[in-house]
């Protein structure tokens, strides 16, 4: 089955990052990183889900967290060096990031966001966050995620 490549993707190879595009079956009923993390036959904890919030001082930024976590807004506002902050409106996502839910990735935004990712990603040789489009996911080592998005490591939710 030819896969075709995502602007996430073409970023990626463009900056010469190793990476596998995976395709999954997409349940338009459970788009949860859960049930990807199941179609792939994976941990849960290294299929990770792009959030996008929106901060009182800052903006717009990115979370990036292990699939069966919900970010913590006290934790995420305080690594984005907000107040308080808030997910945005899911109408708000595709026209801030050309993403959709359920293909959100942190490569390849409209511009980019600060970015911020769980500390848990270190752990792991490699992970899974969205390809850009429902059905694909991008594996690549967590290093790689964090030089290409220019994010921090940090925590974002309690343990």
């Amino acid at each position: 089955m030819k896969i075709n490549k995502t602007n996430a993707a073409r970023l990626l190879d463009q900056a010469k990052v190793p990476y596998q595009l995976i395709a999954y079956e997409v349940d338009e009923n459970d788009l949860s990183a859960i049930h990807v993390a199941a179609s792939l036959g994976e941990e849960i904890e290294q299929v990770f889900k792009t959030l996008v919030l929106h901060g009182d001082r800052n903006g717009h930024f990115v979370c990036v967290v292990p699939g069966e976590h919900e970010v913590d807004l006290k934790l995420a506002a305080k690594a984005s060096g907000n107040k308080k902050c808030d997910l945005i409106p899911l109408k708000e996502l595709l026209p801030l990031t050309g993403y959709i839910r359920g293909g959100c990735s942190p490569i390849g935004m409209k511009k980019h966001l600060p970015t911020y990712i769980h500390e848990s990603c270190l752990q792991y040789t490699y992970i899974y966050v969205s390809a850009g489009v429902r059905g694909l996911q991008l594996k690549l080592a967590p290093q790689d995620l964090i030089r290409q998005t220019r994010a921090e490591i940090c925590r974002l939710f309690e343990e």
